[in-house]
């Protein structure tokens, strides 16, 4: 099959997808398209939200309509590297054996993830970056396609452990979600307190996701794009002579070179799901902001003059 073709069968499986999720997940459009644009770029994402939004079934909905499998880890001030990764145990014949943890999946969902120490939340590093992980010196590949998708909740701030800059920079998307519409929130109301259970319908193979994922990777980008991206993201970096006047004074760091590739990537993906063989300047503006929040750490006088992350990032097209 063709690229053209194969996009072109991506565009209907994807809209399919789309139809699959919302039969349980009421709104939250842009929430969902992009998880999926980070799933088929092959990225992580974060989703910041306040509890009781249906971030869990939302990412379970999306695994089944995948057709992957997919772990729930909650993340606690106790949780070991070894309760996420796995251990080795002597077996009756005196031998030591491995027991794999909840990181082998296609999906993880790690929740409330910024609960638990520094030391455990960097037991997903290599996960993340490498697809393996490394146990008493012995390397175990994960399956592809893997994705984790973690969830913070940015009200309650004790007993919690913020995420060092390293893991953020990890997560191609931070995602907000917002509480729903008042009609949304009556859908909401209505689907879940009948008998009614919608039956949500495998319609990939983990196959097919590589190879769409491989696809998308060989979508064509124009040189213009691609110093729009780089250019975006420079100007992110205080005491850089592109920086922008609201990151010159407002902006401690700025994003690293991870962002620029996210950036195409992501906008590779937009361009494929809109139907688009090759990504331009508004499909990297439609993916900035989830990929640059993140990545942009403000200084104490940004937060005390109330400057947000949307202003800042506003400022960059």
């Amino acid at each position: 099959m063709s690229d053209v073709a194969a996009i072109e069968q991506f565009v209907k499986k994807y809209n399919d997808l789309k139809t699959e999720v919302a039969k349980v997940i009421v709104g939250q459009d842009e929430v969902v398209n992009q998880i999926l644009i980070s799933i088929f770029s092959g990225g992580h994402s974060l989703l910041i939200g306040v509890p009781g939004l249906a971030k869990t079934l939302m990412v379970n909905t999306i695994a089944q309509a995948l057709g992957l499998d997919f772990k729930r880890i909650q993340f606690t001030p106790d949780l070991m590297p070894s309760d996420i990764l796995g251990s080795e145990i002597l077996d009756e014949n005196r031998q030591f054996k491995f027991i794999k943890g909840p990181i082998f999946a296609n999906i993880i969902l790690a929740d409330e993830i910024n609960r638990t120490p520094p030391k455990t939340q960097a037991a997903l590093l290599e996960a993340m970056q490498e697809r393996s992980v490394t146990v008493s010196g012995h390397n175990y590949k994960l399956d592809l396609p893997y994705f984790v998708l973690a969830t913070q909740n940015p009200i309650e701030q004790e007993g919690t452990y913020p995420l060092p800059e390293a893991q953020l920079d990890r997560f191609m998307f931070a995602i907000n979600l917002e509480y729903p519409s008042f009609e949304e929130e009556v859908q909401v109301v209505k689907s879940t307190t009948s008998d009614h259970k919608a039956t949500v319908n495998a319609l990939f193979t983990s196959q097919e996701i590589i190879d769409f994922q491989n696809v998308i990777r060989r979508i064509p980008v124009a040189d213009n794009v691609i110093e729009y991206a780089v250019k975006m993201v420079s100007k992110t970096r205080p005491k850089t002579s592109t920086a922008s006047d609201l990151v010159t004074e407002f902006v401690d760091w700025g994003a690293g070179p991870r962002a620029s590739q996210n950036l195409i990537l992501a906008a590779k993906t937009h361009a494929a799901i809109n139907g688009k063989f090759s990504p331009d300047i508004e499909n990297v503006q439609a993916v900035a902001s989830g990929i640059l929040r993140h990545r942009i750490i403000k200084n104490y006088k940004a937060e005390a003059e109330g400057i947000t992350d949307a202003q800042i990032i506003k400022s960059l097209f």
